[in-house]
């Protein structure tokens, strides 16, 4: 039976800064990259041997890739990249100190924004600096204005059918670096997590969370290889 291994990138430089980041592509702190080697360190000495790996178009999530891969000595399997694994876009969050934004709209609207499943902040202005509009890896793609959680699955599930699932039915172990909310929506579609309990879900960033699934894809045991910064998970579906 194939194993996923789902890894948030390690810290960014916007999570160190505290900063709503979003779809802008801040890059990795240097605890980030430790954090990204160690994680393949720890694949390693699990014994995982993932023969082909999924990420996103945005840096962290790349680089999280690099380094764990190269830490495992498999930097050479196939690697796909592809945007509906971004992170969620914050909207006219994006770029906004998280402590600031509290104090100036108050911490139960942020809270609304941050953690409902299906209300989206507000909306990207065109004229934003992190407007992506000229980024050309996103040439031809609808980059949205904002998303919830529910939207961002949305956004996601479309390419966990086309693409990430048939390498897993094929038997392969596969490895996701992404983010935290494309990682939530997975998580919420793979143990079939209600709504209203989805968005209490933590992803600690760079430490991989090894899922072994069974021949309809349905998680039978789930474990953070890094105990120590590990996270409740959801119960098995």
């Amino acid at each position: 039976m194939p194993k996923l291994i789902l890894t948030r990138h390690g810290q960014s430089q916007w999570n160190l800064e505290n900063r709503f980041t979003g779809w802008w592509d801040a890059d990795l702190t240097e605890k980030g990259e430790a954090e990204a080697s160690k994680g393949g360190v720890l694949l390693k000495e699990k014994g995982l041997e993932p023969t082909f790996a999924f990420t996103s178009y945005q840096t962290r999530a790349i680089r999280t890739l690099w380094l764990s891969l190269a830490a495992m000595d498999r930097a050479w399997i196939p690697v796909e990249k592809h945007w509906r694994l971004n992170e969620r876009h914050y909207g006219g969050l994006t770029g906004l100190d998280k402590a600031e934004t509290a104090e100036k709209h108050g911490k139960d609207q942020v809270h609304i924004w941050r953690r409902s499943y299906d209300i989206p902040p507000p909306p990207l202005a065109a004229d934003s600096p992190y407007n992506l509009a000229n980024d050309p890896r996103y040439r031809g793609v609808p980059v949205p204005d904002a998303e919830s959680l529910k939207l961002t699955l949305e956004r996601v599930l479309p390419y966990w059918d086309s693409a990430i699932r048939p390498i897993l039915e094929e038997g392969q172990d596969t490895i996701i670096s992404a983010h935290g909310n494309s990682l939530r929506a997975l998580v919420k579609h793979l143990f079939r997590v209600a709504d209203d309990t989805i968005t209490g879900l933590e992803i600690p960033t760079g430490n991989p969370l090894v899922i072994d699934l069974d021949g309809t894809l349905t998680p039978i045991s789930a474990e953070y290889l890094d105990t120590d910064r590990a996270k409740e998970l959801p119960d098995l579906p």
